[in-house]
């Protein structure tokens, strides 16, 4: 199969829960040993869409074909998944556990190379119901590529983990592309998808909404920055100059294509510039944007 072929083509597809649209006829592609997130709020049919993907759920309408074909036992044995939230048995050790999962399937990692891989070792004899958050997701995942897949999917990998576990685990998810696997990653968490997606999908009720390098639609999206201070240290009625001017949880953002005209704005009004920081547009300001601020229901 050719590199610049689709490992992954979906087409026009669409997913109904009774009146409820909850996919509604996307289209897109994902390349072989890329990794590709799925964004969007609560109730934009991005779950819905992974389940497809992954064969749990059946489309409405629409293809999914992988390596040309639609889904079959041979992508059933050459997909691993790693799931939001997933029961391991109580009363085994990890190894028994990673021994169990590797005898579902005729190809398989040696599990001496998933213990390294994953940084299983120190816990290997441990209960699984005794394990922490972090080493919970690194069995899990380690669960996941035990059948050496060609392509992974990572549903919320990193919910609950504190950042250095976080990032000790997305050290995990680069290696795994290193070796050339391709990753489909759902994550809530916009500098999660800015470090580790190659190509970045935003949905909202059941559209894409969005579709690019995480820098091509910053890039496309927006052409200023902010200027940040707390919001104490800006009176009422400053006089922003035509620039938006945001104040939320004690802080102001001032959004501006000129930090120059934007400071001299602060100094002409006696503003202090002691706490002023100015940062780059972000994964999360575009999230927003597209997807709005109003709090969404799990459902």
């Amino acid at each position: 199969m050719p590199n610049d072929t689709p490992l992954l083509s979906i087409e026009q597809l669409s997913k109904s829960f009774g009146k409820l649209r909850a996919v509604d006829g996307i289209s897109f592609a994902i390349k072989r040993g890329s990794c590709v997130g799925l964004l969007g709020p609560n109730g934009a049919g991005k779950t819905t869409t992974v389940e497809m993907l992954e064969g749990i759920k059946q489309p409405g309408s629409g293809t999914i074909l992988y390596k040309g074909k639609p889904l079959d036992a041979d992508f059933r044995q050459e997909a691993g998944i790693m799931f939001q939230s997933t029961a391991l048995p109580d009363f085994i050790t990890a190894y028994e556990t990673l021994k169990m999962f590797r005898d579902l399937y005729p190809r398989s990692i040696p599990i001496e190379q998933l213990v390294q891989a994953c940084s299983l070792q120190e816990f290997l004899d441990r209960d699984a119901k005794r394990l922490s958050g972090g080493q919970r997701q690194r069995l899990l995942l380690a669960i996941a590529l035990i059948n050496d897949p060609e392509i992974v999917f990572l549903d919320e990998p990193t919910t609950g983990l504190d950042p250095q576990a976080r990032r000790n685990f997305w050290k995990l998810i680069r290696e795994i592309g290193g070796r050339g696997k391709t990753v489909v990653l759902t994550t809530h968490y916009m500098e999660e998808a800015y470090e580790l997606c190659d190509e970045i999908l935003i949905m909202d009720h059941g559209k894409i909404i969005a579709e690019g390098t995480p820098d091509s639609l910053l890039a496309k999206h927006f052409n200023d920055v902010v200027v940040q201070l707390p919001a104490v240290d800006l009176p009422e009625d400053f006089d922003s100059k035509g620039m938006e001017v945001l104040r939320a949880n004690g802080s102001v953002e001032i959004l501006t294509s000129d930090v120059n005209a934007a400071i001299e704005a602060l100094m002409a009004s006696h503003v202090s510039l002691k706490n002023l920081k100015v940062r780059q547009r972000t994964l999360e300001d575009l999230f927003l944007e597209l997807t709005g601020k109003e709090l969404r229901d799990e459902s």
